[in-house]
């Protein structure tokens, strides 16, 4: 039986992971790679459809604060759906709107993992498996 045969047969009987994807935008080839990686391994991927760090052909544009706030919105709906919040803090870097949403998916227990295990901001403390809280 091949790995994919395994991964159709485990979603065949419901067992689906749903994976929300949190990072900066500026690193879209870390989400382009984390989409593909996740997805090759059966889940379902929620990811960010639109930022200014897109090119113009791609939706790139100034967006604007109402728009962005709306965008940030969404995204906390997406954590509500995922059964595990992946983030992409690459160099070790999380912004202000990756914290926010770490700290709402901490809030709301869901399982966090990290692309940078070795840089996890340092308010944030590891308490069971791939379950955090705030140190603050």
């Amino acid at each position: 039986m091949s790995k994919y045969d395994e991964i159709r047969a485990r979603l065949k009987h419901g067992d689906v992971k749903i994976i929300c994807l949190c990072g900066s935008t500026r690193f879209m080839d870390a989400f382009q790679k984390a989409v593909y990686d996740f997805t090759n391994e059966g889940a379902i991927v929620l990811s960010v459809g639109q930022s200014k760090y897109f090119s113009a052909d791609h939706g790139g544009e100034a967006i604007g604060d109402d728009c962005a706030a709306m965008l940030d919105e969404l995204h906390l709906r997406k954590i509500d759906l995922a059964s595990r919040v992946h983030v992409l803090n690459v160099n070790g870097y999380v912004g202000p709107s990756t914290s926010a949403e770490v700290k709402y998916a901490i809030a709301h227990a869901k399982r966090i993992t990290w692309l940078e295990t070795d840089r996890i901001p340092p308010w944030v403390e590891k308490i069971d498996g791939d379950y955090y809280e705030t140190k603050e």
